[in-house]
């Protein structure tokens, strides 16, 4: 099994299975994980039928690839309590329901989504929130804590999507 990834201009007029869709800005340290992982999933042993594309800090080039997809695996970091390194996994129905506390990026993020269910025919989306601490220099790269973290974050996405298209995602 291989992992169809492939850039934005690349993807077909008809909808694909599973999009793995990586937001983040590696720019700025930790607030760049959901790209990090991303990439990292790239590299795993992945069903037919699943793309991945690392989505930057998002935006509206990112809505018709997501409206493309039957499902949307999205993964991007979010400034909460949580220690370093925490994963929430959830199933959000509208903008509203991501957490408030998405990072630098997430006015974009969320006017993107806002307007992909505002159109209608969306696909499920599954959101893992990845947590980072606030208020990061800007560097290249993760801190060591949370690039320690990736391999085990990717594992669970590889999970995710081999669950959701076998039909059985909880």
């Amino acid at each position: 099994m291989e992992s169809n990834a492939a850039p934005a201009d690349t993807f077909a007029a008809e909808r694909v299975p599973l999009l793995v869709l990586g937001i983040g800005n590696i720019l700025m340290g930790d607030e760049g994980v959901g790209v990090d992982i991303v990439r990292h999933v790239q590299g795993l042993s992945l069903p037919a039928g699943v793309s991945c594309l690392d989505g930057g800090t998002g935006g509206f080039h990112l809505l018709g690839l997501m409206q493309q997809a039957r499902h949307v695996v999205l993964i991007d970091a979010t400034i909460d309590a949580a220690p370093v390194g925490t994963v929430r996994r959830l199933q959000p129905r509208f903008s509203k329901d991501y957490p408030r506390t998405l990072t630098a990026h997430d006015i974009g993020l969320k006017d993107l989504l806002d307007a992909f269910y505002l159109l209608g025919d969306a696909p499920e989306v599954t959101l893992f929130a990845v947590s980072i601490t606030p208020l990061q220099d800007m560097r290249l790269g993760l801190s060591a804590d949370l690039a320690a973290r990736v391999p085990a974050i990717a594992g669970r996405i590889r999970d995710e999507v081999c669950a959701v298209l076998a039909g059985s995602a909880s």
